[in-house]
């Protein structure tokens, strides 16, 4: 069973987009009333949130997971590649972030000004990134969607930016210049991660990484009455976002229904532990032999 999630990210896409454009302006706008460099790369990380909107709504236009005459598997890989696509852009942001801290240390600049209405500003900046990032990781876990899981991700590491940033301005209005560039490095370091990790929640899908050890399936296949063993197990996929399992079955039936309804409840038993999956089994006799078989079972 597959199940088309694009239209509810469409429209969650749609609406981060718009909240991103509006954090981003107001970013910019006190970045250039202050002359602060960190909160002027704030709003080009948040740049980024913006293009990860419009990559992700790019993305999910090739990304159902409806097979078709040149797609028989679906188009999720689509879905993978636009998350991966992020995990670029968090790269570059971070590499962004760097250089911006180091030139102002190497370089110096004007004195940062900073009053409590632009600070109250950012905290308003400050809430609806956080709303953004735990709006779209809870729908796109809900969905199942990793487009949205994974700019929920990139969000938060905005959220962290903007938060130091709003601590390096607090300092400087207290009379610490310096902790409007210090304090960028962690930033980096952070915004690092986040594409990091969308990095390898990721790859597996695109690589065809063992989704599911053969063990575990083996031993739900045999625990079903009329399965005496199972072997040449193969899985790919993400569980909870769509499996493929592949296994030669061997039945203890005497007919070809009986063999049927024996592997629909192996299939059915797959389904329970790891929806959304989709099965091929190859169905052999009982008196089957091959060397490929490395797990041992009792006749029924």
């Amino acid at each position: 069973m597959t199940y088309d999630n694009r239209t509810e990210v469409r429209r969650v896409l749609i609406i981060t987009l718009l909240l991103n454009i509006f954090v981003m302006g107001l970013k910019a706008l006190v970045g250039n009333w202050t002359g602060s460099l960190s909160l002027l790369a704030d709003a080009l990380h948040s740049v980024t949130d913006s293009a990860n909107n419009i990559l992700g709504l790019v993305a999910i236009k090739f990304s159902s997971p409806l097979p078709d005459r040149e797609h028989p598997y679906g188009h999720n890989k689509f879905e993978a590649v636009g998350a991966l696509g992020i995990a670029a852009f968090l790269g570059i942001a971070c590499f962004e972030i760097v250089q911006g801290t180091v030139e102002r240390i190497l370089k110096g600049g004007e004195p940062v000004r900073i009053s409590p209405p632009e600070l109250w500003l950012l905290l308003i900046v400050l809430g609806v990134n956080i709303f953004v990032a735990f709006y779209e990781r809870n729908v796109g876990k809900r969905v199942g969607s990793s487009i949205l899981i994974a700019d929920a991700t990139h969000t938060m590491s905005d959220v962290w930016v903007t938060i130091s940033v709003i601590g390096g301005l607090i300092g400087v209005w207290l009379g610490y210049q310096l902790l409007d560039v210090l304090l960028a490095f962690p930033v980096a370091l952070l915004v690092f991660w986040s594409g990091w990790s969308v990095l390898t929640e990721n790859l597996p899908w695109l690589v065809d990484q063992m989704a599911i050890a053969p063990e575990t399936i083996h031993a739900i296949a045999v625990s079903v009455p009329g399965v005496l063993n199972c072997h040449d197990i193969a899985s790919r996929g993400v569980i909870g976002r769509q499996v493929f399992i592949e296994m030669h079955l061997i039945v203890d039936a005497p007919d070809v229904e009986t063999a049927h309804n024996i592997t629909e409840e192996v299939e059915k038993q797959l389904e329970q532990r790891f929806h959304p999956v989709r099965i091929l089994i190859h169905v052999e006799p009982p008196a089957y032999q091959s060397e490929s078989i490395t797990f041992e079972t009792e006749h029924r």
